[in-house]
């Protein structure tokens, strides 16, 4: 059993190629092309993403074989079934004991990652078939609950955090990453993503531009996102202590940065920068840190404060505390919607346009 589950992964891998048809392989251009397909290919997701949907593979090929059956070709009745166990978590461990039920959120991203899996072995998953659109109409009437949303970060809060850094490399770099990451809205991955240039290395997600202008000039963000090319636009802020722009220079000019990723690693003292790119656990890592040492929400239990809080609570933030027209914040997230957009606003005057006195009662 161990010796098959140990092939799931590699076996996801090796479907994942692209090969030629037997008549015409052996022709060397049509095999260094094919090279470069897998390599685009690789490129349709994301790392993560691509880990992830390995991971669902091999998940349920194991709860297969567990079942007595095989995973290849799709049925839509096992796979009905695999969901249905995913939901109620009646399945039970080597240890005997019933696995916890998935939330509908992850049970629906497992099925997205088996359709990717079957699709890169040469098989078409029907979603809507009846055995697996029913039971998962029914997993989710029964067991949908509202999205669980990340605490905001707010103005306020994102000084305080800032103030327990300290002056060092590391902390220039960590009060840059954190007023960037505020001002420009961003996700983690596109943070650590971002590079000196464009073109700089082979996995940048985006480059900087420091810009002068009428206002003082900023910092304009070329990113690579989940919704395709976007600017960003990061204006200088009032202060020098907490303007994003300054702290992104003061990084640069004393890590000597002027190739490259744009945040990366430092030497165990703090002192020097290091060449490779920051991961972007750091900065779910450095919130909360900051988080705890600047107090917030003192007044609950340390493990709930840490559960409120990750790198989309910068997003959150910026959404929640710009005062300004609800459409500027929207471009500045790269929301395709306004309703996307709202979900992030923690804060706002939900009842500014009240529509029971205009219709007069």
């Amino acid at each position: 059993m161990s010796q098959r589950n140990d092939g799931d992964e590699s076996d996801q891998q090796e479907s994942a190629g692209i090969a030629l048809p037997s008549h015409i392989a052996g022709s060397g251009t049509l095999d260094r092309l094919v090279d470069t397909a897998r390599d685009y290919a690789r490129a349709a997701a994301s790392d993560n993403t691509l880990k992830a949907y390995a991971r669902d593979w091999a998940h349920f090929a194991r709860w297969c074989r567990m079942k007595g059956a095989e995973p290849l070709p799709p049925s839509p009745e096992m796979i009905g079934l695999y969901l249905a166990d995913l939901a109620s978590g009646m399945s039970l461990s080597p240890s005997q004991s019933a696995s916890r039920p998935l939330s509908v959120s992850t049970i629906d991203r497992r099925l997205s990652g088996l359709a990717w899996n079957y699709a890169q072995r040469g098989y078409t998953l029907d979603r809507k078939n009846r055995h697996i659109a029913t039971v998962m109409a029914g997993i989710k009437r029964k067991h949908a609950r509202p999205p669980v949303q990340k605490a905001a970060i707010l103005a306020e809060d994102i000084l305080a955090m800032v103030t327990t850094l300290p002056f060092d490399l590391r902390g220039l770099r960590d009060r840059a990453i954190l007023l960037l990451g505020y001002a420009g809205g961003l996700r983690r991955s596109e943070i650590v993503s971002l590079d000196v240039h464009r073109d700089d290395t082979p996995d940048s997600g985006g480059w900087i531009e420091i810009l002068d202008g009428k206002e003082g000039g900023g910092a304009l963000l070329t990113l690579n996102a989940k919704t395709g090319w976007r600017e960003v636009e990061v204006g200088r802020g009032s202060k020098d202590q907490t303007c994003p722009v300054h702290a992104l220079e003061q990084w640069l000019h004393f890590a000597k940065i002027d190739f490259g990723p744009v945040f990366t690693r430092t030497s165990r003292d703090g002192k020097r920068a290091l060449v490779g790119r920051l991961n972007d656990k750091h900065v779910a890592r450095l919130i909360k840190r900051t988080v705890l040492d600047a107090g917030l929400r003192a007044e609950l239990p340390e493990k709930d404060r840490l559960a409120l809080f990750s790198g989309h609570s910068l997003r959150a933030g910026l959404a929640s505390s710009a005062e300004v027209d609800e459409r500027y914040v929207q471009k500045h997230l790269g929301h395709a919607s306004a309703e996307m957009t709202r979900r992030y606003q923690r804060r706002r005057d939900r009842f500014r346009v009240n529509l029971t006195k205009a219709t007069g009662l």
